[in-house]
Order: C-alpha cells, then sequence, then structure tokens
C-alpha cells in the first residue's frame, strides 16, 4: 500500500472515530472532550469536526459539538441494502401483539479481537422495562444478551474460539456469566437448542429469549427476541409461552427475506 494510501486510510478511520465518539451519554462535546476521547490532538480533531459540519453530518454553536440526524444515512444504506428492517418490521408487530412484550432484530458487529456487540436494527417495544432506551442503533455486548449468544453460537469454530481465548467478560450483573469457559458451554447449549433465554445478566429485572434468523443460504444472519419484566415471565413461561410464536415470527422473517431476493 503507496504512503498515500495508507493516509487517507488513516484519516476515514480518525474521522469515523470522531463520529463515535458521540453516545448517548456525551451528545455534545467540546473541541477538547472530543480530542481526550479520540486520542487525536486538539488540531487534527478540529480538522475532522469542522469537515463533517461542513458534510453536514455534525453541527456547533462554535463551542458545543453534536451530531445531526444525517449520519442515520451511514448506516441506514447498509440496513436497507439488507431489507431485513422493512421485512421484519411488520412480523415484530404481529408477534408484540400476541405475546404482550417488547420483540426485536439484531446483527452482530465487531471480530474476535475487539469483541461482539449485538446492534438493533428493528424493534417494536410495549413498555420500557430497562433503564436504558433501546432504539435502533441501540449496542450490547454480545456474549451477555440472547440475542447475541445466538449469533454468537453461530460464528465459525475457529472464530468463536479466537473470541473467546481473549475474552474477559464484564460482570453486569450478579447474574452475568463470568467467564469464558461457561460461556463456551452454555454456547454449545445454545447451538444444540436453536434459541437462548438470559436471566438478567445484561440487566437486573430483565429476562429475554432469543433465535436465529437465517438468511437465503441458511446463514444465520440475524437474530430476534422478546423481552420481558422478570415479574410477569419466568424462562419456562418464556419458553412455553413466547418460543413458539417466536419461531413462527423468525420462520415468517426468512420466508420474506428469500422472496425479496
Amino acid at each position: 500500500m503507496s504512503e498515500e494510501r495508507r493516509e487517507q486510510v488513516r484519516s476515514l478511520a480518525r474521522g469515523l472515530a470522531v463520529i463515535r465518539s458521540f453516545d448517548a451519554e456525551r451528545p455534545q462535546q467540546t473541541l477538547s472532550d472530543v480530542a481526550r476521547s479520540t486520542g487525536l490532538t486538539r488540531a487534527a480533531a478540529r480538522r475532522f469536526l469542522l469537515t463533517l459540519v461542513e458534510e453536514g453530518y455534525v453541527r456547533t454553536d462554535g463551542r458545543l459539538f453534536a451530531l445531526t440526524p444525517r449520519v442515520l444515512e451511514l448506516g441506514w444504506s447498509y440496513l436497507s441494502a439488507m431489507g431485513l428492517p422493512e421485512v421484519a418490521a411488520p412480523h415484530l408487530e404481529r408477534l408484540v401483539a400476541t405475546v404482550r412484550d417488547s420483540a426485536s432484530v439484531s446483527v452482530l458487529d465487531g471480530d474476535p479481537a475487539s469483541g461482539y456487540d449485538v446492534v438493533y436494527v428493528a424493534r417494536v417495544p410495549t413498555s420500557r422495562i430497562m433503564t436504558v432506551t433501546i432504539t435502533i442503533g441501540t449496542r450490547f455486548p454480545a456474549y451477555a444478551t440472547s440475542m447475541g449468544r445466538v449469533l454468537l453460537a453461530a460464528l465459525p469454530q475457529p472464530t468463536l474460539d479466537s473470541y473467546l481465548d481473549g475474552l474477559r467478560p464484564e460482570t453486569l450483573t450478579e447474574h452475568t456469566v463470568a467467564g469464558a469457559d461457561p460461556l463456551r458451554a452454555e454456547l454449545d447449549r445454545v447451538r444444540g437448542d436453536g434459541h437462548c433465554v438470559v436471566d438478567q445478566e445484561l440487566e437486573a429485572g430483565l429476562r429475554s429469549i432469543a433465535v436465529p434468523v437465517h438468511d437465503r443460504s441458511g446463514r444465520v444472519t440475524a437474530a430476534a427476541n422478546v423481552s420481558t419484566h422478570a415479574s410477569r415471565r419466568d424462562a419456562a413461561a418464556l419458553r412455553s409461552e413466547v418460543l413458539p410464536e417466536l419461531r413462527a415470527c423468525a420462520a415468517a422473517i426468512e420466508l420474506d427475506l428469500r422472496a425479496s431476493g
């Protein structure tokens, strides 16, 4: 790779790092904030921020910077190409009407070295059962979520082994699986069962159940889940009352994905 090409790649990576530095906890930042969170010099951070302002992805009042809705275009192009959000939405709506709990579809993002997250691409909520707001684009660590475990279980074994060998899972609640070996055993069960129940591992009071969604080639491309409050349904009820409906929803999504292709 030429030096000019390497510099272009580095510039793109730094620009994306500036965009990613904004989140729910930091919706607005000063120049110094951005420089500190990205590791860039103030001069470099200023250059990237002003470029993003000029392109319409960031706005500023002269001191504070914030993302604009235009950044959604960056992810929406990918999601639209997948067709998944539009295909899944009506089926999730029917599922929620039946089970009376929130339902979502997510995909896996990341790599073995940096770790994997689930990214929400479609969601139909009922009531807010978590202290964090879930919207399209929300991320959670894959190891602590039902959809994440379904997607991790579908990874090629060498990729999964590489990920688990370097994993140091954070204990998010007292119920979170605390090590790579117990998680490996759990993923083996998920692979065999074809579904996953996570009981208050991401957040106290939250239970969820997930199943895989396959693309036209039969590859697991996404996961669908139903989330409920622990006081509403226990794990056994999720399997007996929700799992059949959730599997039917996933099958309907798969059928439509095949038809749309």
